[in-house]
């Protein structure tokens, strides 16, 4: 433990005196957060074209959305930055660390938000600009300020922010929502639980020194298990249920079913770990092939109107 703490006072000490300012405010906008959401994004663009979209309506909507993601996640990283510190997991954060003060952090992520909600509202349509402004204040004010440290089940329905630029995507192409967008947001819904709650439990000393009570903090490996296969199997059902709303195609369908089978595979798995009181439950596996996963689906939803 102390040569952790050593590791986390050195880590500390390199982000304040050798990271770059400018890297230190990307480091604010989470940027593997954002690529996840892009992966989201443009998939759904071409199905709701049924095709290739306008370049231009791409890179507007992708800016758009880049600027509402980083906005939002650095002003969580303002409201977090107390229970950030205290965590081995993210207490490097400029936040956290106070290489950025506070104010700036805030003025920082006002300024992505706003230009997000401008951006598109400019380029795009008034529809997409709304969805974005919501989805920021759902994920700063629903989810950080009031969900996160209150509830269990804060990544459930925090989570939702998570889920909006499959609409804004859709709203961009479309100017408008449909049933095929509210299913697409659904897969994205179910999938957050069963995504998040393994790394969750990988962190949950974390979580239960910040005070944060995730559920594997509230409740035991077996109920966090019970959860996670609920959920993939609500999630696997959504994304079968795109097939006939959408009208996919036989590679979506093939894909779909395969990968779904895996990933409800991975969580009897990971349950079945937990029943054996492992030591090493390695939820980690489930974590990294949920992001896979979702990969996959919306890799083939982009393809998908081009067969």
């Amino acid at each position: 433990m102390s040569s952790q703490l050593n590791d986390l006072s050195n880590a500390k000490s390199d982000v304040v005196w050798i990271t770059p300012t400018w890297r230190a405010y990307l480091a604010l906008t989470k940027p593997r957060i954002i690529e996840l959401l892009l992966v989201t994004t443009i998939p759904t663009m071409f199905l709701a074209a049924g095709g290739f979209p306008a370049w231009a309506l791409v890179c507007w909507t992708l800016l758009g959305g880049t600027l509402a993601a980083g906005g939002a996640n650095v002003l969580n990283c303002y409201l977090d930055r107390d229970i950030d510190a205290m965590m081995y997991r993210t207490a490097h954060r400029p936040s956290a660390t106070g290489q950025i003060s506070g104010s700036r952090t805030v003025t920082f992520g006002l300024i992505l938000s706003v230009l997000s909600v401008s951006v598109l509202a400019l380029t795009i349509n008034l529809l997409s600009a709304g969805l974005a402004a919501f989805a920021i204040a759902f994920y700063v004010i629903g989810y950080t300020m009031l969900l996160k440290r209150r509830t269990s089940q804060n990544i459930v329905w925090g989570g939702a922010a998570g889920c909006m630029p499959v609409l804004i995507g859709w709203s961009a192409v479309t100017g408008s929502l449909s049933w095929t967008p509210v299913v697409l947001f659904l897969i994205v819904f179910f999938w957050t639980p069963p995504h998040y709650w393994p790394l969750s439990l990988r962190y949950k000393d974390d979580y239960a020194a910040a005070g944060v009570p995730m559920l594997p903090v509230t409740d035991t490996p077996h109920v966090v298990a019970k959860q996670i296969i609920i959920y993939s199997w609500v999630m696997v059902a959504t994304t079968l249920a795109l097939i006939p709303i959408a009208g996919m195609n036989w590679l979506y369908s093939a894909i779909a079913v395969a990968s779904g089978a895996l990933f409800i595979y991975e969580a009897y798995a990971l349950r079945s770990r937990v029943r054996k009181n492992l030591d090493d439950l390695n939820p980690m596996r489930l974590f990294h092939w949920s992001i896979s996963y979702l990969s996959l689906i919306f890799l083939a939803i982009g393809i998908d109107p081009f067969l």
